[in-house]
């Protein structure tokens, strides 16, 4: 107490002399409450001299050099860090050695800037700036000195901290650490096993198996393009109840833009017809009309030229089989579709067997829907629906139930109505359906692949859909 009172009349005797005086009550690094008493110089702007600082600062160079030595050498002989040796092997002594000199020099250096910082905590003090191992490190007075900024304080208080820590430095671990490397490989893929794993070829899986109503159709996605005029508009199409030789890999393909249109080109492997080279072209006995052919059971499908016919082409024998009329239906622009193309017959597949979608004048222009035989081509039965052929772009048939396409040329169509066989009604749909090319001429259903396949100005796109649980 005596002291203090010392103190406290020492100030009072310095205050009457017009001098300022600074009494500061703080812990000291173990602990203990202490009190300290400073006055600025009358005559001394700085104090160059006072308290060793020079020689600290000498040595606190020296070691600084000794460090960044150090730290040169341990990179030269196991690489950036700790990291030379691998995981869970033994530590080479001579590699330990740098890293134990290295961890001293550490702590050394730490218990120097601690003295530094506590020689320099006086009030007034100004801001000390070192640079160790090319970082720059500022010292800063304790808190409560003037002339600090904010981003200074805060590399202040930690300094602070590691002074009042005990005095060993933190053991830094030299072992090898586990890294992982990142290595870029690049595996050439066959396109027939892309079938397999993307939209095109996905397996089915257990929410996909057995019927139910459309209610999503996802982006298109290109699997190839006609490097020609008559590929303006076309149809392509995979069975999907292939006849041996052929398989479900086996892909079928005909540009219709021509007025004898013969050619149907037969792609054994998915690459043929991404590049375009077909195995084998198959010459129709007669020419075919617009984009309503179809595959199914080892046969073509397809509306003769200027006829209210359909034929079916058997691809091993490579003759026409079967030829059937179908009663008053509209041929050669009678009831097209509203793009046109003389798609006055459009035959489709679906999970039930063969349909043909057409109009009669008896129909008054609406859609006529008629189950096929495969085989004969005969009528199973027939259905007459209240939707307008002329009034939608396109149609294909999923579970008994037709759909119809808004627009060929929108970019955002919709599925915008379905006809249900089962229970002879239509209701209107808004399904968002996406026309990327704007030339949408045939849209057809392969219920092995549970795809749409459609053409779209020159590019050959497939559609994933999703139907509801049954």
């Amino acid at each position: 107490m005596l002291g203090v009172w010392l103190l406290l009349w020492g100030g009072l005797a310095l205050g009457c002399r017009g001098e300022t005086a600074f009494l500061r009550r703080a812990d000291d690094s173990t602990g203990r409450c202490t009190y300290s008493f400073t006055v600025a110089s009358p005559v001394e702007a700085a104090c160059p001299d006072a308290g060793g600082v020079p020689e600290l600062r000498a040595e606190l160079a020296a070691l600084a050099t000794r460090l960044s030595r150090l730290e040169s050498r341990e990179r030269g002989m196991g690489g950036s860090g700790p990291r030379g040796g691998e995981a869970g092997g033994a530590q080479d002594p001579q590699q330990a050695a740098p890293a134990t000199r290295l961890e001293a020099a550490y702590g050394e250096l730490l218990r120097a800037k601690c003295a530094l910082l506590q020689q320099e905590g006086a009030p007034g003090s100004q801001p000390r700036h070192w640079r160790f191992g090319g970082q720059q490190s500022s010292v800063e007075p304790p808190k409560g000195s003037e002339g600090r900024s904010g981003g200074e304080a805060g590399l202040a208080q930690p300094l602070l901290m590691l002074c009042l820590a005990p005095t060993t430095a933190p053991r830094w671990d030299a072992q090898p650490l586990t890294y992982q490397e990142l290595q870029s490989e690049r595996t050439e893929v066959p396109a027939s096993r892309l079938l397999e794993e993307t939209a095109l070829g996905r397996p089915e899986s257990e929410d996909s198996a057995g019927c139910g109503e459309l209610v999503w159709v996802g982006e298109p996605v290109v699997f190839g393009q006609a490097d020609s005029i008559a590929g303006k508009y076309g149809v392509w199409m995979k069975d999907p109840e292939p006849v041996p030789p052929f398989t479900r890999e086996t892909t079928w393909r005909v540009d219709t833009v021509g007025t004898e249109v013969r050619q149907l080109l037969q792609y054994e492997v998915a690459e043929q017809l991404a590049q375009g080279y077909p195995s084998k072209v198959h010459i129709l006995p007669q020419p075919l009309e617009s984009t309503g052919a179809v595959v199914y059971r080892g046969g073509l499908f397809f509306q003769p030229r200027r006829s209210r016919a359909v034929a079916r082409y058997d691809l091993r024998g490579e003759a026409v089989t079967a030829e059937k009329e179908i009663p008053g239906a509209g041929y050669h622009g009678q009831y097209p579709y509203s793009w046109g193309g003389y798609t006055d017959i459009d035959l489709a597949v679906d999970e039930t067997g063969l349909w043909v979608i057409y109009s009669t004048e008896k129909a008054r222009g609406a859609i006529v829907l008629s189950k096929l035989d495969p085989e004969t081509l005969e009528i199973r039965q027939t259905w007459e629906t209240n939707i307008r052929k002329r009034g939608v772009a396109n149609s294909f048939i999923i579970c008994g139930t037709l759909y119809t396409v808004s627009s060929y040329s929108a970019p955002n169509a919709t599925i915008n109505f379905a006809y249900d066989t089962a229970t002879g009604t239509s209701r209107a749909l808004s399904i968002p359906f996406k026309n990327r090319f704007r030339y949408l001429s045939m849209v057809d259903y392969n219920p092995t692949e549970r795809q749409l396949f459609a053409w779209d100005s020159f590019n050959m796109v497939t559609y994933p859909i999703r139907l509801s649980q049954a």
